[in-house]
């Protein structure tokens, strides 16, 4: 992962670490669904080695979904720091809502996430914290 990736965990993440504000759009009321890489090689995995009239498209992700704002709030007291909320107008193409309906993989691949935000932010954290040498 790359610091300057335009994601929004690598952003709130190396925002936070370097002491910025973390840059919200919008209200931070609209909701994201956070899948830890390690969850989705697992469901990569599984989708490899099902049997061959399992065909895609198959959804994977998480469907526990979280406003924008928590996460910030989360990523700020699991680095701690002087970083504040700052806000900016939402992008007219910004979707209120992201959640994947993982059904499919639940019932043919045996499949769900397992890593919760918080552990996953923790590993994050920790990687760029490293990454940027801090």
């Amino acid at each position: 992962m790359h610091p300057n990736d335009g994601r929004v965990v690598s952003n709130f993440i190396v925002q936070a670490l370097r002491g910025d504000d973390i840059t919200i759009y919008g209200d931070g009321l609209q909701t994201r669904s956070f899948c830890y890489v390690d969850d989705l090689i697992e469901g990569f995995v599984r989708m490899m080695g099902s049997p061959k009239d399992v065909t895609g498209p198959i959804n994977m992700g998480n469907p526990v979904e979280f406003t924008i704002r928590e996460l910030a709030e989360t990523v700020l007291k699991m680095v701690g720091g002087k970083s504040k909320l700052v806000f900016k107008p939402l992008p007219q193409d910004d979707p209120k809502q992201r959640q994947p309906n993982i059904t499919l993989a639940r019932e043919t691949l045996g499949w769900e996430p397992r890593v919760r935000l918080e552990a996953g932010l923790e590993k994050t954290v920790g990687y760029f914290r490293n990454f940027l040498a801090l």
